[in-house]
């Protein structure tokens, strides 16, 4: 049992700890919601990237969406254990803090590993989407049209790429290969977009990199502030039976 006077000089410290604790769990509350809305986003905005590239980059939106709403639970229940004083439950709230570290850690990983073969991957199934385009609407032509549309490009390398294609053949460009809104492209080749669609996305995608990297490694590093927190203040309240009054 730690003595009274030691009890009264240990209670101010910890009294700060919870208020930081408290101020980064809210922050911490902050990025989940950020997250769920980055995948809302990415789900409405970024579908015709993802679904080019294969059914499993599908499910991206939805890991940014579960991991959002993990982080929003943890951040109310390390609010609540703060609040609480409650040793076992910072500890608790450590420990989830670390676990979601971790995934995020080998996530990072996998991705930087694996990033060559997201371009390729891309690539391939531009390449496919073309071949198999129609205009009745599938979600693969919705996208190769969405892409061609918003980037002002045609093709996967440039325009020539659909002149090897069945829907050339038979109808020539898609409008979505327009650089204007009112041109034919059976009968305006020259209006028709030269530039193709893959370098324009991956120029994109790798201007973007750098910011998510950075963004990651951040939020990684912000959760390390946490783990301490809660670590120390579990300690503190253990090792001097700091009560609640």
């Amino acid at each position: 049992m730690a003595s009274p006077s030691r009890r009264l000089q240990t209670k101010p410290v910890i009294t700060c700890f919870k208020g930081v604790l408290l101020i980064y769990t809210f922050i911490f509350w902050i990025t989940g919601v950020i997250l769920l809305a980055v995948g809302i986003w990415g789900k409405v905005s970024l579908e015709n990237y993802f679904s080019l590239l294969n059914e499993k980059a599908t499910n991206v939106p939805f890991v940014l969406i579960a991991t959002g709403t993990v982080i929003i639970l943890l951040g109310t229940f390390g609010c609540f254990a703060t609040c609480r004083a409650s040793a076992w439950m910072l500890k608790l709230y450590a420990m989830f803090l670390t676990l979601v570290f971790l995934v995020e850690l080998v996530a990072a990983i996998v991705g930087f590993v694996f990033r060559h073969e997201i371009k390729n991957s891309f690539k391939n199934n531009y390449e496919k989407a073309l071949k198999q385009y129609n205009s009745t609407g599938d979600y693969r032509s919705h996208a190769v049209d969405k892409i061609q549309n918003t980037l002002h490009c045609c093709g996967v390398t440039d325009y020539r790429d659909w002149t090897d294609t069945n829907y050339y053949s038979e109808k020539g460009f898609p409008k979505s290969c327009c650089k204007l809104e009112d041109c034919t492209p059976q009968r305006d080749a020259d209006k028709v977009n030269n530039e193709g669609c893959f370098i324009k996305v991956m120029t994109i995608i790798e201007s973007e990199m750098g910011v998510v990297a950075g963004i990651s490694f951040g939020v990684a590093c912000f959760q390390l502030i946490g783990i301490f927190l809660a670590y120390c203040l579990s300690r503190a309240i253990t090792n001097n039976q700091y009560e609640i009054v």
